[in-house]
């Protein structure tokens, strides 16, 4: 059996290409829309790919499924456990075959066995796969979002993503059930998980890129949870916030993904040109560092540095609708692949143009007046007065300890929260550690709020300095 796991750092998400040695077919699982991945890894390894796949409907990315599989005139095999709320729509233009639990899917002399486990989603498939030609005995396990190396999918983004009122403690019940279900599978099985440290698919995922099932029975806690209403209550508690993309990305994975075009050229414009998008109002991001970003900024661009977070953000505070323009480091031609490749993951495929940092450098030089972002100290906070104070970290980040007084806004939501501040009151931003309050700070500078500050070091050191904490 040959395996080859690929790793997307922005989405911290696994995808693999398995193929089978003597026929050199191959099947490929939980494909982003980068599909130059696997079709490169493919061919240098004389595999041809037959088989398409994913575990679920995604919450986290836009599937790159359907587009491998026309790419490559591939069987495209989905679940069909969703019941009628999630489904797949039909691709009439595809190969497509429906999976239900115990089927099997042959690529050359692998058998992977379809495994129902629901819970994370009501859909959720496990592919159990065997090399025949070397045992009749199953290998591993491609788990998708049901088991991370020391914890499992969350059962809540039906209700918290998608809307689905009601849902998520049948969800979490559903997903115990799964989990010792699966349990009862041999120890030796390897464990090949969708996601790892990062992911917000779950609330503590460790960083290993494999694990076994004997060893998850050790480690992982809820393996060691032997009641249901106990599990229901730890899964459930302390899960994050889910980014605000979430729910566009259920709906357009399960009612049918736009196709990827090729990147066209983008042009990069004038400086002044640049200048006239930002103060018109227009989506301009500033890819570079809090700090550069800080130090002098167009006015009415908004600060996402290009990170690993940098997709968790942008699919957060970017309008889908809106067309997008990017300010990017240098080296240029690798920072805007970068930018405009990760947006692309999450189907902001509106970028329309990018200007470089020299852009910002030359308006400097020829004395053009830039904004500049306050910074402030948790010490100085905690001597400040008549002000606003905004924390900008999940609500369940919040309710564990927060600075008396403050006002709790979401960075996911904070688009369509900041009315309630009020403009005429100076307003200080935290978060835990910078970033994020950061990003809040730009996005209020560009709403027309005047007296702006981010308050550098965030909550952690704020509990850290001894500064009076409540807890709600």
């Amino acid at each position: 059996m040959i395996l080859k796991r690929f790793y997307d750092e922005f989405l911290a998400q696994a995808s693999f290409l398995v193929g089978c040695e003597h026929t050199r077919e191959a099947i490929v699982i939980d494909p982003n829309r980068d599909i130059r991945t696997y079709t490169d890894a493919a061919q240098q390894s004389s595999l041809r790919i037959t088989t398409v796949t994913e575990t679920h409907i995604h919450a986290d990315f836009l599937s790159g499924a359907a587009d491998l599989a026309e790419n490559q005139n591939a069987q495209l095999c989905l679940s069909g456990m969703g019941g009628k709320d999630w489904s797949y729509a039909p691709r009439l233009d595809l190969k497509v075959r429906t999976v239900h639990d115990g089927d099997v899917i042959n690529v050359g002399t692998l058998r992977l066995q379809v495994m129902h486990t629901p819970g994370h989603t009501p859909e959720h498939i496990v592919f159990l796969v065997t090399d025949t030609t070397v045992s009749e005995e199953v290998l591993g396990v491609f788990t998708g979002d049901f088991i991370f190396a020391g914890d499992v999918g969350r059962p809540d983004l039906l209700e918290k993503a998608a809307g689905i009122a009601g849902t998520m403690r049948d969800a979490a019940a559903t997903l115990y059930e799964s989990i010792h279900q699966f349990a009862k599978l041999p120890d030796y099985l390897q464990l090949w998980p969708g996601h790892g440290a990062g992911s917000a698919c779950g609330k503590a995922l460790g960083a290993m890129p494999q694990s076994t099932l004997g060893y998850e029975k050790i480690a992982n806690w809820a393996f060691n949870t032997t009641h249901v209403d106990d599990f229901v209550d730890v899964v459930l508690q302390g899960q994050p916030d889910p980014p605000l993309y979430f729910a566009q990305m259920k709906r357009m994975n399960r009612d049918g993904t736009p196709r990827r075009h090729p990147s066209a050229l983008l042009p990069e414009l004038s400086d002044s040109k640049v200048r006239e998008l930002a103060a018109a109002g227009e989506v301009v991001v500033d890819t570079r560092s809090t700090d550069a970003f800080a130090q002098g900024f167009l006015p009415g661009s908004i600060n996402i540095p290009l990170n690993k977070s940098f997709v968790n953000w942008a699919g957060s505070v970017i309008p889908y609708e809106r067309d997008i323009y990017l300010i990017v480091d240098s080296p240029e031609e690798v920072k805007l692949a970068e930018a405009r490749g990760a947006l692309e993951l999450i189907g902001l495929d509106g970028v329309k143009g990018f200007a470089s940092a020299g852009a910002l450098d030359r308006m400097l030089g020829s004395g053009e007046q830039l904004s500049s972002m306050p910074q402030m100290t948790v010490q100085e906070l905690s001597g400040a007065k008549a002000i606003q104070i905004v924390d900008v970290r999940t609500s369940a980040e919040h309710n564990e300890g927060h600075i008396a007084g403050s006002k709790p806004l979401a960075l996911q939501s904070l688009a369509s929260t900041m009315q309630q501040l009020d403009p005429n009151v100076p307003v200080a931003i935290h978060c835990a550690g910078g970033t994020r309050s950061a990003i809040a700070a730009s996005m209020l500078a560009a709403h027309g709020f005047k007296n702006v500050t981010n308050v550098t070091d965030g909550f952690g050191a704020w509990a850290k300095a001894g500064l009076p904490v409540e807890k709600k």
